[in-house]
């Protein structure tokens, strides 16, 4: 009777480590996801910023910029038959 109790807490002690570090590992998933889901939060309103910071300055630039000569039209080519 005293050997099925001890090999039943042996077995019980290594299941219930095995289950802690288990817990442990999807705590530590968990926490990366976050921190990446963070980082690219933070990444997408730089980028947008950044963006809108380029989209302003070009419209600036074209507002400077003097306006361009209209294109004259182009006469169409006629081909010269050879006889």
């Amino acid at each position: 009777m005293a050997d099925k109790t001890a090999a039943r807490t042996r077995a019980e002690t290594h299941f219930s480590a095995s289950e802690a570090r288990d817990a442990l590992v999807k705590t530590e998933l968990a926490k990366e996801r976050i921190a990446f889901d963070d980082r690219t939060v933070k990444l997408r309103a730089l980028r947008k910023a950044r963006d809108e910071a380029e989209a302003t300055e070009k419209a600036r630039l074209a507002a400077l910029a003097p306006p361009k000569a209209a294109k004259k039209p182009v006469k169409p080519r006629v081909k010269k038959t050879v006889v």
